[in-house]
């Protein structure tokens, strides 16, 4: 995997594609799921999909390799990692915002071929990498990425994200008991009743997954799929154009204000005219976004989301950290802002020298407003009232805020930047608001944001490289040899004889049948790639006969093997 373009502090998520430890089943999984969406989409499917295939480094025959990938988008301005299954929505938005494609290593199981609620490659990179060729598409989902990593979600939707992440991943190994599963879903269902209301994360969540993941595109009538939802599901993306399927034309706030269920086929999806409406729509919903916002009504999503976000204050000044408490005063606006545990502080996205988690290890609190009396912003105070007031590198100061705030101490120094005082460090220093006493001499130096207003609240850090060094971990998946089982070896040698046909390949296509009739009488997909074979070659037609006859009778067995053997003739 190349990670040249992964920003440092998203490494974590990354993880080697072990390219080799892809079986041959594997491989077929992916076949069949191309096979049938590339016959199923290519008049259905909008036209950059089509033309985006081979762009983006995407092979019918076999699983692509997320390193040729990355080197057939790089003209487009992209680039692939290989994660590791579901990441945070805050993570999973910056890897696009830096024209990343987050490509989950692994694939379904052939017992989830039509469909799986857990993120694999067939998803990420047959569904997302081709369309991404397209220029307007392209900017749509960088934009996306750069307004989506900054959305605040409460601490309900975090709890809610690792129960849903736990659930599909025992869904999708296959190894659990149905009473972990079931206690899996009950928690899922659990933490859900504890959610209210609709957090700007869940909001762009929902524009995300009606759009990127399940959008279409054109006339009302007559739309062209291009959400990688529909382009990588086998069932989806068959019956996404019939009229059951409800279409709606794209509107924003219906958007928002319709949920999702990622393990149900969806009952409606919505259509829209052209890439240019959904930059316009995105563009639109960020102004009501706290990053776009500020004020107290952001601080206090930010506080009750209780994970890393970054308050900016009107000087430049961004802190990052958990925010923990708020003060107000009687008009019910935050005064004053408590972080709880490492902080750093961070001006246009860098983190301020000596300002960084090791110095705020226990985190850090500043007033907010207007010192009193004077109705110039202190940040942009000339040197003759910043005299005046007494702030002056040495003296002892007394700063009385509106809200009633007072800091008191020795000012050590001044921290400016194009002609803005960013923060301002006492040393001996009292802060105390309403009796309350919020900063004592003995806890050190007292770094004082500095800041009139807060113009803009947003999840995440100002400078991820920098912040992102503290413990915050992920663990990291060692991939282990892959035992080849009997059953993979029969569809390697299918695979060979189907690449390379020779003298022999007759009788050893012969010789699986047989082993596969005897020992693996359930297994439906070999049997349609010997059907290929000997149909495309015109090889044995009593032996194709016995073969389609058996396929039949699997047909008969449940309505998912009716559906896929039925799918699989059909393109034969």
């Amino acid at each position: 995997m190349l990670t040249r373009k992964v920003p440092k502090h998203l490494r974590k998520y990354t993880v080697s594609q072990e390219y080799e430890n892809y079986t041959a089943i594997n491989h077929a999984v992916w076949r069949y799921v191309m096979r049938q969406n590339h016959h199923t989409l290519k008049d259905t499917a909008h036209e950059a999909y089509t033309d985006g295939l081979k762009s983006s480094g995407i092979f019918i025959e076999r699983l692509p390799n997320v390193e040729e990938m990355n080197e057939c988008l790089a003209p487009f301005g992209w680039g692939a990692a290989t994660i590791d299954g579901f990441i945070p929505g805050v993570a999973f938005f910056e890897f696009q915002a830096n024209g990343i494609l987050p490509v989950v290593a692994e694939i379904r199981k052939l017992d989830n071929i039509q469909y799986t609620p857990a993120p694999d490659i067939i998803h990420e990179a047959a569904g997302h990498a081709p369309i991404l060729c397209d220029e307007k598409y392209s900017e749509y989902v960088k934009l996306f990425g750069n307004i989506g990593k900054k959305a605040i979600a409460t601490k309900e939707e975090h709890d809610h994200f690792e129960a849903v992440r736990h659930y599909s991943n025992l869904l999708e190994k296959g190894e659990s008991t149905e009473e972990e599963i079931e206690a899996a879903k009950k928690k899922i269902d659990e933490v859900a009743a504890t959610i209210t209301g609709l957090s700007e994360a869940e909001k762009i969540s929902r524009l995300y997954w009606w759009t990127v993941e399940y959008g279409l595109i054109g006339e009302l009538e007559n739309p062209k799929i291009y959400g990688a939802g529909l382009l990588s599901s086998v069932s989806e993306g068959g019956n996404a154009l019939n009229p059951e399927v409800k279409k709606l034309p794209f509107d924003l706030e219906t958007i928002i204000n319709t949920s999702f269920d990622i393990t149900k086929p969806q009952p409606q999806l919505f259509v829209c005219e052209n890439f240019e409406q959904l930059t316009e729509g995105v563009l639109h919903f960020a102004k009501e976004m706290s990053f776009m916002k500020g004020g107290t009504e952001s601080l206090e999503k930010a506080k009750q989301s209780a994970n890393i976000a970054t308050v900016e204050y009107s000087s430049g000044l961004q802190v990052t950290g958990v925010v923990h408490e708020l003060l107000y005063n009687d008009q019910d606006e935050a005064v004053y802002l408590k972080m709880i545990g490492p902080t750093a502080l961070a001006y246009k996205d860098s983190e301020l020298p000596g300002h960084g988690t090791e110095t705020h290890k226990d985190g850090f609190g500043a007033p907010i407003g207007l010192v009193k009396g004077v109705s110039t912003p202190l940040e942009s105070l000339p040197e003759e009232e910043l005299n005046r007031l007494g702030v002056v590198v040495g003296n002892e100061c007394t700063l009385i805020f509106e809200s009633g705030v007072e800091v008191k101490g020795q000012v050590k120094t001044i921290l400016k930047h194009d002609n803005l005082i960013q923060v301002i460090t006492f040393e001996n220093c009292q802060v105390t608001y309403q009796g309350q006493v919020l900063f004592e001499p003995e806890w050190g130096l007292y770094d004082m944001a500095v800041g009139a207003r807060i113009p803009s609240v947003y999840a995440g850090a100002a400078d991820g490289e920098a912040y992102y060094t503290i413990d915050e971990t992920v663990a990291t998946v060692v991939a282990s040899p892959v035992e080849r089982s009997v059953l993979d070896g029969l569809y390697q040698k299918v695979r060979e004889i189907r690449e390379l046909p020779q003298e022999n390949s007759l009788g050893m296509l012969q010789e699986v049948w047989e082993q596969v009739k005897a020992e693996y009488p359930n297994d439906w997909l070999l049997k349609l790639e010997i059907v290929e074979i000997l149909n495309s070659n015109g090889w044995l037609p009593e032996l194709q006969t016995e073969v389609t006859k058996e396929l039949e009778r699997l047909q008969g067995l449940n309505q998912e093997y009716h559906t896929l053997i039925k799918r699989g003739l059909e393109i034969i």
